[in-house]
């Protein structure tokens, strides 16, 4: 029977129905009637036999995926064969398919990663967004498995949201087999999440293994049996000896297969301890083999556990270990602590005391690789060696056994702190890869050392650096989470007299460490000993507040300011306290749009009374209605004994206040406009006097908002820009940065305001670079897409737009203050170029993204009336921009009142409004200085007045405003000869000629 014949037409409703819109909504994307619609769904039915509209709509989304090409599985390429489990296999690649998650179990070295990578394998094809892995061994921090699995599916930290939440967004609605292999260390951490995970993404698929189930009651067990060996010579675990004794020398005799058989079935066939003793095949062959088992093979005595889970290994290991020279096994089990690939100068600096000398630590590593005890791959850097998981966790057994454990742990924790020091002041192209190399050792090491009281001290510097080298790596979850933890660190041990322990053994080590790494280590040896542990809290705490702010975390930075204020007071630094509780105030208005859970004005208002009484002033907090207080800087006859950083701080949190006051109230208060100048103009002078260019960029930004609300944007622009300046030689500390990134934003979004658009797309270009905002690319581009909408470069606003949509999808869809103008910018350029459709949905993105108010009076206005007259509708145009500008600016942001101004004067032009001439005039006092809006303006007047001189040289003062939109858009206004110059002009932009 042939298929049934769908038409064209039926075929995009077909598709649109996969999208589960309603007949209205396809009726408004393919600009027919909804009578039309019902009708081609009746049609569709009855081709398709299917029972009703449900029905229809999953088989058109199951016509859709099948469609989408299918990604390649990301997965470790293997460098053997995988050999045998036939069964195994298909039963496991059965339960993935219908199973949400599954746990492969079993001993170490049964072969668990193995399987399962062959399973991931053989069913990628079966998940339309592809296979992913993701190797959990070098994490020991519970708290970091989001984070590991952020990284490998490629999936950045969004502003609001940790590495946890960034994944769920990402996969929420994907159709993924993501594998977690080496779960058991940290189950804790892996459970939860996983719980997370598959309630969040209802089309995801997990494939774990570990040593022990998850004890969790979505799970399903698949136990991983040992190799069969019920084939006897031709049995799997005789193929796979026979294949990796090949792969390392002569193969053995087929006549020996019989041998072979009895060794590994009594090495009870696991898959590590068979490929270890078939490595021994070309130097011991099997009478040595066999005498080994024999003689060395020992079974561990112990409870179940010990059983269950390590007998066959360990029995193997046992052996392996037991071959070896004396100096060799000190070297197998000092360098288990090695989380991460090492090079030999890093193992002699851990390894090498006695029995083993540093000079001898090279060799020995050879002979460890030899062995299999060790992979060494060679890397551009030199060769970089490391031991299985297994063989990690073996020598780690062997060190307490030898009584070594806390020696070689603290000369890694030293090695660790010395390597952090290294690359805090590194810089260079491969500072990345250099950091990636030791990143999971510091983590370790930091972990072991934060849970000994002796080692607290080294475990608050080393927390500390790697806090930072968090924060250049872009990693702003892991940076902000371990500041707090060398706060905590500090405030319970540093500097409280808890050196004693360590000193003997840190001193060793970091002596030891520093002739072979450098000074580093040496230099930063009595690093916060003797100073008072919560000064040093406070400190970290502060920094942990800069990275909530460059993470827009609002609740975190006003949380963190509050604790740091905490720790100063116990530390006996009331000044230092005020100045904190001092910035969380600031933070609750000048940030209270990142909040999720704003603090009340009351709290607020507490906070900074509480920090004008421990900073020694007496002045009140001022209400936009009264005079400001004193100001030290200008009127010398005040005295005011408090310290000058904490006045600027008390002074920003005044004018917040102010600020926050005066826009409740604005219009009913006398000068009250020039009163929020005033003191924000007194924060900036204070923030000056004190030396401190991160707070006189946030009193700027103060004043630039003050000047807004008093009607003075070229002010507001001016404050804006000098932000830049006055950060410039700021180090990129992260309250430096988070203000850096504030002040690029507002620069952009203010010289937007004021028609400089060169300028705009210069500091917009600038936060599209940042390096913090490479994971965020929708808030790094927003700015840079909306300077180039305004000046008509169509085919760079389309390039971006793609970049920007995916980032957003993948943040979760966010909302902000940036974003709606953004997607707005970009439904308008489709406009523009004709393409309604697309217009549509990029409007939809607004809805998303943006605030209703600002679209619906502010940027939503300007852009559609843009469009509007464009496609030659300059009444509906004018009906979009009706109310009266000064009612506007109250309800948006002012950054649109110039542009909405502009096309308002234009619209009554050109459909003959009585009041047109009287709205040129008025308007040209407003936007006086704004070099595109008086351009609009003059082209307005000389269309008004017959004027073809004044319309070509508004054309030419259009092109030197940098807006070659506009200047093609006035050539077609002129008409006769100059259109076709004008519709080349547009054709050259990537936009459409109109109406």
């Amino acid at each position: 029977m042939s298929s049934p014949v769908v038409s064209a037409r039926e075929a995009e409703v077909l598709a649109l129905l996969g999208e589960h819109l309603s007949n209205a909504e396809i009726s408004a994307r393919l600009f027919i009637s909804v009578r039309t619609v019902e009708s081609h769904v009746s049609a569709l039915l009855r081709k398709l036999d299917e029972p009703d509209r449900r029905a229809l709509s999953r088989r058109a989304a199951d016509l859709a995926r099948a469609a989408r090409p299918r990604p390649a599985a990301v997965l470790p390429a293997p460098l053997t064969a995988f050999i045998g489990r036939v069964r195994e296999r298909a039963e496991l690649a059965e339960a993935v398919k219908t199973r949400r998650l599954v746990t492969a179990v079993g001993p170490g070295g049964v072969g668990k990663t193995r399987l399962a990578l062959a399973v991931a394998a053989d069913a990628a094809g079966d998940f339309a967004d592809g296979v992913w892995f993701v190797d959990l061994a070098p994490v020991t921090d519970p708290a970091r498995v989001g984070a590991a699995v952020a990284v490998a599916v490629g999936v950045g930290e969004q502003p609001g949201r940790g590495a946890e939440e960034s994944v769920l967004a990402a996969l929420a609605d994907r159709e993924v087999l993501l594998v977690l292999d080496n779960c058991e260390q940290i189950r804790d951490g892996v459970a939860p999440f996983l719980e997370r995970l598959l309630v969040a993404c209802p089309r995801l698929r997990v494939l774990a293994t570990s040593r022990a189930r998850m004890m969790v009651p979505f799970e399903w067990v698949f136990p991983v049996p040992p190799l069969s060996s019920d084939g006897g010579p031709d049995s799997e675990a005789v193929t796979l000896f026979l294949e990796r004794a090949a792969a390392v020398g002569r193969p053995p005799e087929p006549a020996l297969r019989d041998k072979i058989a009895a060794i590994c079935e009594r090495l009870d066939g696991m898959a590590l301890a068979i490929e270890l003793a078939a490595a021994r095949w070309p130097t011991l062959g099997l009478d040595g083999l066999t005498a080994g088992l024999s003689d060395q093979l020992r079974i561990l005595a112990g409870g179940p556990r010990a059983d269950d889970r390590h007998r066959s290994v360990r029995a193997a290991l046992d052996w392996s270990h037991d071959l070896l020279e004396p100096p060799d096994r000190a070297l197998l089990r000092r360098i288990s602590v090695f989380v991460m690939p090492f090079t030999a100068e890093a193992a002699g600096v851990v390894a090498g005391f006695a029995p083993l000398e540093p000079t001898a630590v090279a060799d020995g590593l050879g002979r460890l690789a030899e062995q299999s005890l060790l992979t060494a791959t060679p890397t551009a850097t030199g060769t970089r060696y490391q031991a299985l998981e297994t063989i990690r966790q073996y020598g780690t057994e062997r060190l307490a056994g030898a009584d070594e454990l806390t020696d070689v742990r603290s000369r890694h924790v030293a090695w660790c702190l010395a390597g952090a020091t290294a690359l805090s002041g590194a810089e260079g192209p491969d500072w990345r890869a250099r950091f990636d190399a030791v990143a999971d050792d510091l983590r370790a090491s930091l972990a072991w050392a934060a849970a000994r009281p002796d080692h607290r001290t080294v475990a608050h510097r080393l927390a500390l650096a790697l806090a930072g080298l968090a924060f250049t790596r872009n990693l702003l979850g892991e940076s902000q989470q371990r500041y707090e933890q060398a706060a905590a660190l500090a405030d319970d041990g540093a500097g409280r007299g808890d050196t004693r322990g360590v000193a003997a053994a840190e001193g060793r080590a970091v002596a030891d460490a520093a002739d072979a790494v450098g000074d580093e280590a040496g230099a930063g040896r009595g690093a916060g000993r003797g100073a008072d542990g919560a000064a040093a809290a406070a400190e970290a705490l502060r920094e942990a507040a800069g990275v909530a702010g460059c993470r827009r975390l609002g609740d975190d930075m006003y949380r963190l300011h509050r604790a740091a204020a905490e720790a100063a007071r116990r530390a006996g630094d009331p000044t230092g306290a005020a100045r904190d509780l001092a910035a969380a105030a600031t933070v609750a208005y000048r940030f209270s749009s990142e909040f999720a859970h704003l603090p009340t004005p009351a709290e607020v208002t507490g906070l900074l009374t509480t920090a004008r009484r421990l900073s020694g002033a007496v002045d009140p907090v001022p209400h936009p209605s009264t005079s400001p207080p004193p100001d030290p800087a200008a009127d010398p006859t005040v005295e005011v004994e408090v310290e000058a950083d904490a006045v600027a701080a008390l002074a920003l949190a005044e004018a917040a206040v102010v600020m926050d006051a005066f826009g409740a109230v604005q219009g009913d208060v006398d000068n009250s406009a020039g009163e929020t100048v005033a003191c924000a103009e007194r924060a900036v002078r204070l923030a000056r006097r004190a030396g401190d260019p991160v707070a006189e960029s946030a009193a700027l930004d103060a004043l630039s908002g003050a000047r807004t609300w008093a009607g003075d944007p070229f002010g507001a622009a001016a404050a804006a820009r000098r932000r830049i300046e006055v950060l410039a030689p700021v180090p990129h500390t992260p309250a430096g940065t988070q203000e850096r990134m504030d002040a690029l934003a507002m620069a952009a979004g203010t010289a937007l305001g004021v028609g400089e658009l060169a300028q705009a797309r210069r500091w917009g270009r600038h936060l599209a670079d940042h390096p913090l905002l490479a994971e965020v690319e929708h808030h790094a581009s927003s700015w840079l897409l909306v300077a180039d909408a305004f000046a008509g470069n169509g085919r760079d606003v389309l390039t971006g737009s793609e970049r920007f949509l995916d980032a957003w999808r993948r943040s979760g869809r966010q909302r902000s203050f940036s974003l709606g103008p953004a997607a707005a910018s970009v439904a308008m350029i489709h406009g523009l170029r004709g393409d309604h459709g697309a217009r549509a949905s990029w409007l939809a993105v607004v809805k998303e993204a943006g605030t209703a108010s600002e679209h619906h009076h502010g940027y939503g206005a300007v852009f559609d009336a843009m469009v509007l007259l464009q496609d030659g509708d300059p009444d509906a145009a004018l009906a979009r921009v009706a109310p009266e500008p000064d009612q506007v600016w109250k309800w948006v942001s002012w950054i649109w009142h110039h542009w909405y101004v502009g096309l308002r004067v234009e619209a009554s032009v050109l459909v003959g409004h009585p009041e047109a001439r009287a709205r040129v005039a008025a308007a040209r006092h407003l936007v006086a200085g704004n070099p595109v809006a008086t351009a609009q303006l003059d082209r307005a007047q000389a269309l008004l007045d017959g004027d073809l001189s004044g319309q070509l040289a508004a054309a030419t003062a259009f092109d030197a405003a940098g807006c070659p939109y506009q200047s093609a858009r006035t050539l077609l206004l002129a008409g006769g000869d100059h259109t076709a110059t004008g519709r080349a002009a547009l054709a050259a932009l990537g936009l459409a000629p109109g109406s």
